[in-house]
């Protein structure tokens, strides 16, 4: 059976629907299918019997304890994927995710009751694609050391990929984001989520950020030399601004590679930004004054956002993809995406809307009148022989790319 390796937890104070959706589950394959009618119980019996892959939850119970049973229970790390089956505003169930997300938790919304097997089917499906994904870092972390990445840095096993970002109504490339790859001889392409935490405690991100330079730079160069001009953004923390000669190593490097300040973008987390000392604003005019653009990543999920495009000299917004991913029922989030867009454009600056993932979501952004996006729908993060060949492909349309 497909789902035999599925462990589920049903609570549910409706005693028809909960017979109703256990004897479904079991129906379908699931290894242990556990049951309460309330909150209280429901973590009375995760104590005594160990965490569940999937759980369906009630959050409109008698007892209203289905909220409380998965905040401790998620915090105790004892849920995988929880389904609520309450029909609940979009704003709550917005905030609902956002919990989940806080606690590491797949929150999935609206689920209907009753419940019917080819729904549920789907569901149990997505649980099993995702499940791999998310053991896989846990497993890794602990055995990445500051030797490692050392050796990775000096090797260049630390790549560039490249994920584009696109006119969406032409399809045009706009320029690329570089991200960090490690091609570990062993373990395989390790994501930045691995070996991230190493370099940011060992203080070596200047180091990675100078060696995805060197590298996308080199890229950069084959491009030009077949008449392709390729921006290339890459992301900067708010901490690596302190340091006073960033601006002037920069300049350096460009130089080496014969390439211009207005090749680059660098993208800033803005949550990282809540105070900015004079040093940190001081390498970000310069980087401006050597024609590199600025843009502010992640807009619109920390708390300073509208006061750091004030403050500093950003020229582009990338808006966080969380407001995409409910663009399609969700008024708060089409309110917030149209809001950013006419702020930008009185701002004279770009917006880019990160996260775009269905051919529904940008066709809802073209009527809403963005033009550039990043996101899954049109490219994943690509290998540099895969970008000189896509450009090569997309030519001339990709000539005199920015």
């Amino acid at each position: 059976m497909p789902y035999l390796s599925i462990r589920a937890l049903v609570v549910e104070d409706n005693p028809f629907q909960r017979s109703l959706t256990v004897s479904l589950l079991k129906q379908l394959g699931c290894r242990e299918v556990l049951e309460a009618d309330n909150g209280g119980e429901a973590l009375a019996i995760l104590q005594a019997a160990g965490s569940v892959d999937v759980a369906l939850c009630d959050l409109q119970m008698e007892d209203r304890e289905g909220l409380e049973f998965i905040l401790r229970a998620g915090g105790a790390g004892q849920l995988g994927t929880v389904l609520i089956t309450s029909c609940l505003p979009y704003d709550v169930g917005r905030a609902v995710r956002q919990i989940g997300a806080l606690l590491g938790l797949n929150i999935i919304m609206d689920v209907a009751m009753p419940l019917r097997a080819g729904s549920l089917r789907k569901h149990l499906d997505g649980y099993l694609s995702r499940r791999p994904a998310r053991q896989q870092p846990s497993a890794t972390v602990a055995h990445i050391s500051e030797n490692e990445v050392r050796h990775a840095i000096l090797e260049q096993q630390l790549e560039p990929y490249y994920q584009p970002k696109f006119d969406l109504l032409t399809g045009e490339v706009l320029g690329v984001e570089v991200l960090a790859r490690w091609n570990h001889p062993s373990k395989g392409l390790l994501t930045p989520a691995i070996f991230l935490p190493t370099l940011e405690h060992c203080g070596l991100m200047d180091e990675l950020l100078f060696s995805l330079m060197h590298q996308a730079l080199d890229l950069q160069g084959q491009a030009k030399r077949r008449g392709v001009r390729l921006n290339l953004a890459f992301n900067l923390q708010a901490s690596q601004l302190a340091d006073i000669e960033l601006a002037s190593k920069i300049k350096r490097m460009l130089a080496s590679h014969h390439a211009t300040g207005s090749s680059l973008t660098f993208e800033l987390t803005e949550s990282g930004l809540i105070e900015v000392p004079a040093v940190s604003l001081e390498n970000l005019v310069r980087l401006r004054m050597m024609g590199c653009r600025l843009s502010i990543d992640d807009f619109g999920v920390g708390f300073s956002s509208l006061q750091r495009l004030c403050q500093l000299p950003f020229n582009e917004i990338k808006l966080d993809a969380e407001f995409v991913r409910d663009i399609e029922n969700e008024p708060r989030c089409r309110a917030v995406i149209s809001s950013t867009l006419a702020m930008g454009q009185s701002l004279g600056m770009s917006v880019v809307i990160e996260g775009i993932e269905t051919a529904a979501q940008q066709q809802q952004l073209l009527k809403m009148g963005c033009t550039q996006g990043q996101g899954y729908w049109h490219s994943r993060p690509m290998t540099g022989a895969d970008l000189l060949r896509c450009l090569q492909r997309s030519a001339p349309s990709a000539r005199g790319l920015l």
